[in-house]
């Protein structure tokens, strides 16, 4: 018999209704002693943060760099520019929704959850970078092995970056639903669960509503331009928007994105640089989701105060490029975000792990938004690259 499957996300399901399940009943020992673990892990995550952006985002910089030209070049602008698009849409419909929508009671219900029950002990892990000095060092990095033509130093990072990879898939991604379920057993023996877990459906339902805005308007765009129906180009791509959906991944949904980004009379030379580049670095469904997610757990938090346009424009431009460094397994994009998370917006504890369990429950929703918009930006560069008549 085949084995079944029991992927990331229905672990994590499991962990939360774990978690809640038995919140109500564990005594205050063992609730502290999952928080021990929690404790911990978090100390790891923090120590390997910096570690995954130098490993991912230098070889990643390195890679986009190769064959560099203006097609390359226009690309990787269009996609930036629509993930910082994605991501202002988010921040500004997020902070006239969510006031209304995330209580003042949420708050509390997460600030409670944190520092009711104390870990044991207390490990530190002190990281070996902190998370800007990382990201300063692998543009450098990665820029200086495109125009050095270092194959040496390359290949150094690509094996550095298998390292990373590995220890993400191996020894971060399978731990999260621990943690998680430390965090909602924590959660609920605080007696706080049904008001976080309430905020959350309302988080859920308007950045889903978030991604197809911003499908609609990025094929509008790219209809006006490209001189096509965007309505109809939009239902053509409609396979590989429920390919993601089903897969939450935007490399194994590559050859169905490529074959409809054909059909909408993309030239194939066209389609096969930018749809493999654009699932790298093009990334505005998981841009409008952890921004809109980041808006709605600092109201829980109560910081309300540093919600403002000036910081999130930093996170924006940040989360931007640190997500291009986004490996190929279940959680990697969240995991590349989490320094900037904490440095920029201050995010504790808490935050990071409530961040982690939206962002991977929600997974195909940015995915799908993701590669739709690929198509989008194929129908501009074929365009953009045909001789004017």
């Amino acid at each position: 018999m085949k084995s079944i499957k029991f992927g990331l996300l229905p672990r994590i399901a499991l962990a939360i209704i774990l978690g809640i399940a038995l919140g109500g009943i564990a005594p205050a020992p063992i609730v502290r002693g999952v928080n021990t673990f929690a404790a911990i892990f978090d100390q790891f995550i923090k120590f390997m943060v910096p570690l995954i952006i130098l490993g991912l985002v230098a070889p990643a910089i390195a890679e986009t760099g190769r064959g560099a030209g203006r097609m390359l070049l226009t690309t990787v602008a269009l996609a930036y520019a629509s993930t910082l698009f994605a991501g202002f849409l988010g921040y500004f419909v997020s902070v006239e929704a969510f006031p209304s929508l995330v209580s003042a009671n949420a708050a509390d219900a997460v600030r409670e959850a944190a520092h009711e029950f104390k870990p044991y002990v207390m490990i530190k892990i002190p990281a070996m970078l902190d998370v800007m000095s990382a990201l300063v060092f692998s543009f450098i990095i990665g820029l200086g092995m495109i125009f050095a033509d270092s194959d040496i130093l390359k290949r150094g990072f690509l094996e550095f970056r298998t390292v990373i990879t590995k220890t993400i898939s191996v020894a971060l991604v399978p731990l999260l639903p621990l943690y998680i379920f430390g965090l909602f057993l924590d959660m609920t023996a605080a007696g706080k669960t049904k008001t976080v877990l309430t905020a959350f459906a309302a988080i859920i339902v308007v950045f889903s509503l978030l991604t197809l805005v911003v499908i609609l308007i990025q094929f509008c765009i790219a209809g006006a331009i490209a001189r096509k129906n965007p309505f109809k180009a939009l239902w053509t791509m409609l396979p590989a928007y429920l390919t993601a959906l089903g897969t939450s991944s935007s490399a194994a949904t590559i050859p169905v994105t490529r074959a409809q980004t054909i059909a909408n009379g993309v030239r194939p030379e066209v389609a096969d640089f930018v749809v493999p580049l654009c699932a790298t670095v093009h990334l505005a469904g998981s841009t409008v989701k952890i921004v809109s997610c980041a808006v709605a757990l600092m109201l829980m938090n109560g910081q309300t105060d540093q919600i403002t346009l000036s910081t999130f424009a930093g996170f924006i431009a940040m989360v931007g490029v640190v997500m291009v460094a986004a490996p190929g397994v279940p959680g990697g994009a969240v995991m590349a975000a989490l320094g900037i998370l904490e440095s920029i917006l201050g995010f504790d504890q808490a935050q990071l792990a409530l961040m982690i369990t939206l962002y991977v429950a929600t997974d195909s929703i940015g995915t799908a938004c993701n590669i739709t918009g690929d198509g989008a930006i194929a129908l501009v560069m074929d365009r953009l690259g045909r001789p004017r008549a």
